[in-house]
């Protein structure tokens, strides 16, 4: 078998090429801040409405309707995971002014 042949050089370079696609990927993952999940913000909405005392205000169907409207909106990503992550934070007043103005737009259709 020769050293250049190509059927030789193949495997190898897929080899090589692994740790460079897992690199790509963890700094992917690591790099900036990314939209969450509507799962994820359905359960920080429970966590928020739990860490108030009111654990049971708030059904699964009603938090997930909710957090469909919020990662549909113009919300930041930041405010997003703050209440992804259950806590009851925005990034600005105007974040704020939004998600109050979201909750209330939908009330009716996800309370319904």
């Amino acid at each position: 078998m020769k050293l250049n042949d190509r059927n030789l050089r193949t495997p190898s370079r897929i080899l090589m090429a692994l740790p460079i696609a897992a690199l790509a990927f963890s700094l992917a993952a690591c790099g900036g801040s990314s939209r969450p999940a509507v799962d994820d913000v359905a359960e920080g909405i429970q966590k928020v409405y739990e860490d108030q005392g009111l654990g049971d205000a708030v059904p699964d169907d009603v938090a997930t309707c909710f957090a469909e409207a919020l990662v549909d909106s113009d919300l930041s990503d930041e405010t997003l995971t703050y209440i992804a992550n259950g806590e009851d934070k925005q990034s600005s007043e105007e974040d704020k002014a939004l998600t109050t103005q979201i909750l209330t737009d939908n009330l009716e259709k996800c309370a319904a």
